[in-house]
């Protein structure tokens, strides 16, 4: 297994209080009304800073910011924030708007640049609010998304290192899992808010649309075949792999799937019921949350796999 660049630091922000959404006191993280979700990346990108205070925020020389509602159609959003952290003026930036697999393809994207000589520090802010496109009546969409915000410090020289990556896109499926209106495509009109004027926010950022059925399909059918090339790619078998680590898509898809992949369960981490599926934010926050809990050890390989909105895959394997 070949090993790159390094993750150094992660933190996340979750908006609180959390909304219990069920008698299993599963919670749910929601956004105040004026936040979006360069809001919450910024809240987390200063909680990493204050917990790593080792990190001097004048040696980041790229800044990759995902996140599903932008600050602007243009500039950057990635340039706001560069602004309000007072990041060096040497510093690149760049938005890498994907969406599930979103923090994937920015630690690829980061790798590439540290391998490259490119970059020797690189941060990765995420933000998503998806609960603010969701109609109240969309009961399981409710269950399902919660709002948060990370950060994330990739280096050049330290312990946890990065593998290569697979990529894999079914762009036939965008339209089993997208957020209608908002675009340029199909803009936010008077005619839309008249008709969710009953919504608290009238859903200005449009509205989330699920065939459920079709994301499963998606999921059982593609996502073994792709882990398994993620492996095959990094020289490794599924027996070598101490935890996995996919997109907190669902409870049903993720329950599915370490059955499908025959994954043992106490290597296959999940805390969708604690935090739900927070799109580009659900795999760190699932990482930092597992190592804060002790379970990984040094020199321990975990697959992180993302996959979803776009239909589009993304795979690596960590060295710890």
């Amino acid at each position: 297994m070949k090993l790159f660049g390094k993750i150094r630091k992660i933190s996340y922000y979750l908006p609180g209080p959390p909304l219990s959404i069920d008698s299993n006191s599963n919670n749910r993280y929601y956004a105040s009304q004026d936040e979006i979700g360069s809001d919450l990346a910024f809240k987390a990108v200063l909680k990493l800073f204050n917990e790593y205070p080792e990190i001097d925020k004048l040696d980041i020389d790229f800044l990759i910011v995902s996140t599903l509602v932008l600050d602007y159609n243009s500039p950057t959003t990635a340039s706001v924030l560069h602004h309000k952290l007072g990041l060096s003026s040497t510093c690149g930036t760049i938005d890498l708007p994907q969406g599930c697999s979103g923090f994937l393809y920015s630690l690829s994207v980061a790798e590439a640049m540290i391998s490259a000589g490119n970059a020797r520090n690189v941060l990765i802010l995420l933000g998503e609010v998806p609960t603010k496109a969701i109609h109240s009546e969309d009961t399981v969409l409710r269950s399902i998304f919660g709002d948060a915000g990370a950060a994330i410090v990739v280096s050049e020289n330290n312990t946890k290192a990065i593998g290569k990556f697979t990529f894999a896109t079914f762009g036939n499926g965008f339209d089993f899992l997208k957020v209608e209106r908002g675009g340029g495509r199909n803009p936010i009109d008077k005619a839309w808010l008249n008709k969710y004027s009953d919504q608290v926010n009238q859903l200005p950022f449009g509205r989330i649309e699920m065939n459920g059925l079709e994301v499963l399909r998606f999921a059982l059918k593609e996502i073994p075949g792709f882990l398994e090339q993620t492996l095959v790619k990094n020289g490794l078998t599924i027996s070598e792999i101490d935890f996995f680590i996919f997109h907190q898509a669902s409870a049903l898809i993720l329950k599915s799937l370490q059955r499908k992949c025959n994954i043992p369960e106490h290597k296959f981490i999940s805390n969708f019921e604690e935090v739900g599926n927070t799109v580009s934010c659900s795999i760190p926050i699932a990482l930092e949350t597992a190592a804060a809990l002790g379970n990984f050890k040094k020199g321990d390989k975990i697959v992180l796999l993302g996959f979803g909105i776009g239909f589009s895959c993304i795979g690596t394997v960590i060295e710890w």
